[in-house]
């Protein structure tokens, strides 16, 4: 090879070494950038997600149990249909156990009794 040549290689190969190394520095500056904004990132949404969480907290705990406006003779119409779904429930009940429970020696439970308050 001609040294007129040779020293045109040797200048190229040089020229893409520097360019090599400016472009893999320019590649880990955008790489590091990347990862500091990804962990500004979750930083901020987990800040996000413990303010969120307590303002649910703080909001569920004040809510007030909302009262129903009905008329009273909804009122007992409601509590004639809840003792009867009571009754049918505790009539299968005992069908029920009696069937299944014969040799228990506790007789089955019954649910507590209506305090016949009109609700």
């Amino acid at each position: 090879m001609k040294p007129k040549k040779l020293k045109k290689r040797i200048q190229q190969l040089e020229k893409s070494l520097r360019e090599g190394s400016e472009k893999l520095a320019r590649l880990k500056r955008k790489l590091q950038q990347t990862e500091t904004a990804k962990a500004l990132k979750a930083a901020r949404k987990s800040a996000a997600r413990a303010t969120a969480s307590a303002r649910n907290k703080a909001s569920s705990a004040k809510k007030p149990k909302r009262k129903l406006n009905l008329s009273p003779e909804r009122r007992a119409q409601l509590a004639a249909a809840m003792k009867a779904r009571w009754a049918a429930k505790r009539a299968a009940e005992g069908n029920s156990a009696t069937s299944t429970d014969q040799n228990s020696p506790t007789p089955p439970m019954q649910p507590p009794e209506n305090r016949g308050d009109g609700v």
